[in-house]
């Protein structure tokens, strides 16, 4: 069986573009960095994918926002192509700067007339914050989670990181639909994690369908073991990192 192709889109401040790269081919996957304005211009590109990525950083510098222009080009250059995309079975994946680019194009938790259902907001203590976190998944339909650890560390990197939904019963019904799929939870001294003020703890949600997710904590960070900052005498130098498995499942998914 062919390897499944991956597209890692890319703007000016994007920075994470090459590390996501290197996640994906490490789980088996066929991958290219290509320019927002790249896509727009030959969306055609996407009709050998599998996977689209967009990546953390800091795009455009976050001028307004965080994700604020990247998600417009996207939205305006190329929300149509990555709709048909995702409607024939194609993954799509935001990380950080990604999952907000996501939200804000209606891609991910959109009401029918393509508003956002939900936001990244400032994080409740006005400061970025740059740690590792404790998750804890509830995979639902999500194609990226299926065959991971219910518990694992990944690290994280923002300012804005608080998911708030459009109203509290928008929250419940997410929850109810199991979109609600990546929480942070208790760390081994039992202090809960949530590094933003996330309503219930939300570190990542996906779409009805389950092929559509954004997180806020980075996978690519921790594909090796000797990446996380207490490995030294837990964890076998030699083994993979956590994140490493999110990349994992999302290749057997389109591989199956």
């Amino acid at each position: 069986m062919l390897s499944p192709r991956v597209v890692v889109l890319r703007a000016p401040g994007t920075n994470c573009d090459r590390e996501t790269l290197h996640a994906f081919e490490r789980a088996g996957a066929i991958g290219r960095r290509v320019h927002v304005r790249a896509l727009a211009r030959r969306p055609a590109l996407l009709d050998d994918v599998q996977i689209v990525c967009i990546p953390g950083g800091f795009s455009y510098g976050d001028d307004i926002a965080s994700g604020r222009i990247f998600a417009l080009e996207v939205r305006t250059r190329l929300g149509d192509a990555l709709r048909r995309f995702r409607d024939r079975g194609g993954l799509v994946l935001g990380i950080c700067n990604g999952f907000q680019v996501l939200l804000q194009t209606g891609l991910l938790l959109a009401d029918p007339d393509g508003r956002p259902l939900a936001t990244l907001a400032h994080n409740a203590s006005g400061r970025f914050v740059d740690r590792w976190v404790r998750l804890r998944l509830d995979p639902g339909p999500c194609r990226f989670l299926h065959g991971v650890a219910a518990e694992f560390d990944l690290p994280v990197a923002h300012g804005e990181g608080r998911f708030v939904t459009r109203s509290p019963a928008e929250l419940d019904r997410l929850a109810n639909a199991g979109q609600l799929v990546l929480r942070y939870t208790a760390d081994d001294h039992g202090v809960t994690t949530n590094p933003n003020g996330s309503a219930a703890d939300v570190a990542g949600v996906c779409d009805e369908t389950g092929r559509v997710f954004g997180m806020m904590p980075h996978p690519e960070r921790f594909v090796d073991a000797t990446q996380h900052p207490a490995w030294t005498g837990r964890l076998d130098p030699a083994a993979t990192g956590a994140g490493l498995a999110l990349f994992a499942a999302a290749v057997r998914a389109v591989s199956a």
